[in-house]
């Protein structure tokens, strides 16, 4: 993954009933845009995060959103 500062992360729900995760990278910690993340969440929760095997994960670069 090549996730920046800045960049919208969506992350899908891991158990049935949650939601998905929306949130904004405050902080890419690995090499050449790897994690782990600091994600400040949209609920306002900033944390860490290393996504694991099967997470689904989306990031968007704010300079590749249309319009």
């Amino acid at each position: 993954m090549d996730a920046k500062v800045g960049d919208r992360i969506t992350m899908a729900a891991e158990h049935v009933g949650q939601t998905t995760r929306t949130g904004v990278i405050r902080e890419v910690k690995g090499e050449g845009g790897g994690p782990p993340y600091v994600v400040e969440w949209s609920d306002g929760h900033t944390g860490l995060i290393h996504p694991g095997p099967g997470s689904v994960l989306r990031c968007e670069h704010p300079e590749d959103a249309p319009g």
